[in-house]
């Protein structure tokens, strides 16, 4: 409830909020939204060349950046529908696998991204049959149908907790996700953000969120998930928020934890397992000096552990764990040990391989003349610091892809029993 305060103040919580008063505000701020945005005949011609796919289950990705999340999903569309071996045999290789992805119970209607390089490797690497719009989410007024909506909605700079989704402009964002769940009426979503949402307002700013997202219709969970403990390379905690429609009769469980300690667990992926075949020829790297801000913490890991948490950043990568270690001089001050050609920052290609891209994906840098090579590399360290990891998006996909399978064989059984009854 916005109070009559100056300032960030006038966001504090009220605690007499019923999920009522949420869902009425809510609606009355997506209609203000909405009657914000100019009819733009781009958003209509784009609706016209979405092809929805009745023996799929078709997605729509918000904020879809390169498509880390969407690699994950569709590669857990095909492990339903063809076997995990035969999945992933392909997903190794770009040819066998461009031969079989259409057989992923996934299909990928439509993304929307406003960060351009970003589009350009999308569309180097998924099917050409997606319709996509670079464009702000906020200036587009339609959204096709769809059967679930994917994305990463930017992390909003709340200021205090509580009821904050009135007023503020800087929260406007999944407000607009959620209106696009409002218009499309997909059986499921799944929103992913960072670890800090759930400590944020003292756990307040999650449970409003969640709340915003159950107004639509839906019933929603959500959980900290880390990417090490799914197969992949890397300390990385995130949330992921999952609605799926009240009355739907489908239950989403999250995956348990594939790698660990535990005896019926894989061992976890260490750096050499992921990247010790690259020592010979790590392909180019972010290259300069090393802050006093990079210097002020461990950016270095052995062989045997996982990385650090890959940044959207070439200058913040984390460093290669060849070389010495580094060491800790005092608070918030490390150094690196040794000859300074003995350190350096993770490759792209590292930095991808540890997000879980296969080798065959390309990462757009713009392309653009007169750019130093840093710059144009940023541009590829960005997209793929944004990504959530593959195979942590295939192991959150997985029961989505299991229910999904029989849901869309349930439906297609009824829609031509529907036919035949008309007759």
């Amino acid at each position: 409830m916005k109070l009559a305060e100056r300032g960030r103040g006038k966001f504090r919580p009220t605690s007499d909020y019923t999920i009522d008063d949420v869902r009425k505000v809510l609606f009355e701020k997506i209609e203000e939204e909405t009657m914000n945005i100019i009819d733009d005949e781009d958003d209509l011609s784009a609706l016209d060349q979405v092809k929805y796919d009745p023996n799929k289950f078709n997605v729509i990705s918000l904020f879809s950046g390169c498509g880390g999340l969407d690699l994950g999903f569709e590669l857990a569309g095909l492990i339903q529908e063809i076997g995990y071996e035969n999945a992933m045999r392909a997903f190794d290789d770009k040819d066998t696998y461009k031969k079989v992805r259409e057989q992923s119970i996934f299909h990928t209607l439509y993304t929307n991204d406003i960060f351009k390089e970003a589009e350009e490797s999308y569309k180097l690497n998924f099917p050409e049959t997606a319709v996509h719009q670079l464009k702000d989410i906020r200036k587009i007024r339609h959204f096709p149908k769809a059967d679930l909506i994917l994305g990463g909605f930017p992390c909003p700079g709340f200021s205090e907790a509580g009821p904050r989704l009135v007023d503020d402009a800087r929260n406007f964002l999944y407000l607009h996700f959620i209106r696009c769940i409002m218009q499309a009426q997909p059986d499921v979503f799944v929103a992913e953000n960072v670890k800090g949402m759930l400590t944020l307002g003292k756990g307040e700013v999650i449970k409003q969120i969640s709340q915003d997202f159950a107004s639509a219709g839906y019933d929603v969970q959500y959980k900290l998930l880390n990417a090490r403990d799914y197969g992949v390379p890397q300390l990385r905690e995130r949330v992921f928020i999952i609605g799926t429609k009240k009355g739907l009769g489908f239950k989403y469980k999250y995956p348990e934890a594939t790698h660990g300690d535990k005896a019926h667990q894989k061992p976890h992926v260490s750096l050499e397992d992921a990247i010790g075949d690259l020592q010979g020829d790590p392909g180019p790297y972010f290259t300069g000096s090393f802050s006093s801000m990079y210097l002020s913490r461990n950016r270095k890991k052995k062989w045997s552990e996982q990385s650090f948490t890959i940044q959207a950043s070439g200058r913040q990568a984390p460093l290669h764990p060849s070389g010495p270690d580094m060491n800790k001089l005092g608070p918030d001050q490390w150094e690196l040990p040794g000859d300074i050609t003995e350190h350096r920052r993770m490759s792209v290609r590292e930095a991808a391989r540890i997000q879980t891209f296969p080798d065959w994906f390309q990462f757009s840098n713009g392309g653009k003349s007169g750019v130093s090579e840093n710059n144009l590399l940023d541009k590829q360290y960005k997209q793929i610091g944004n990504a959530v990891p593959v195979l942590l998006a295939q192991a959150v996909a997985g029961p989505i892809a299991e229910w999904a399978s029989k849901h869309v064989k349930e439906r297609n059984k009824d829609d031509v029993f529907t036919q035949i009854s008309m007759f």
